[in-house]
């Protein structure tokens, strides 16, 4: 008997390279929706903001965030994904650099995935202002699996200064 369940996935969105003077950050995030929209369900899109850079490079980033729902587990939408990328100019140079199109899996109603190439819930996303400011305002109340907490609180946390000893 074919599996026929689905799974929810939250998604991050992230460019900050533009590839034409119309093909801006934002503009590339609106295409990988749309070409995300052909392949699966959306449930939720957050609005797009602006953010700051990290690592080495100096441009702005557009980053946003999606709920979708797709019959495809991990690794099959992780190919799906890495293949809209490429679709829209991702070239894979170096780590933290310039990218067209950067589509993350946060976080999937299975819980935790953990392979060789894809681990789920994303390692560094309780830590990244850029994932968490788009998801709260659509998975507020997602829990991570393996702290408890749910995205709202996450959030909140990173919005408290750094208390000084």
């Amino acid at each position: 008997m074919a599996d026929t369940s689905t799974h929810i996935y939250a998604l991050a969105l992230g460019s900050n390279r533009p590839l034409s003077a119309t093909r801006t950050p934002a503009r590339l995030l609106d295409q990988a929706v749309a070409l995300i929209g052909q392949q699966m369900r959306i449930i939720a899109l957050a609005p797009t903001i602006a953010t700051a850079p990290m690592g080495p490079s100096s441009r702005i980033y557009a980053n946003s965030a999606l709920l979708v729902e797709s019959p495809l587990p991990p690794p099959a939408l992780l190919a799906l994904l890495q293949s809209i990328e490429h679709r829209l100019g991702r070239r894979r140079y170096r780590r933290w650099g310039a990218r067209s199109v950067d589509i993350d899996i946060i976080l999937w109603s299975g819980g935790i995935w953990r392979s060789r190439l894809l681990t789920i819930p994303h390692s560094a996303f309780r830590q990244r202002a850029f994932v968490l400011t788009p998801l709260v305002t659509i998975a507020p109340r997602w829990r991570d699996p393996l702290s408890g907490l749910t995205v709202r609180h996450l959030h909140a946390r990173l919005q408290k200064p750094a208390r000084r000893g």
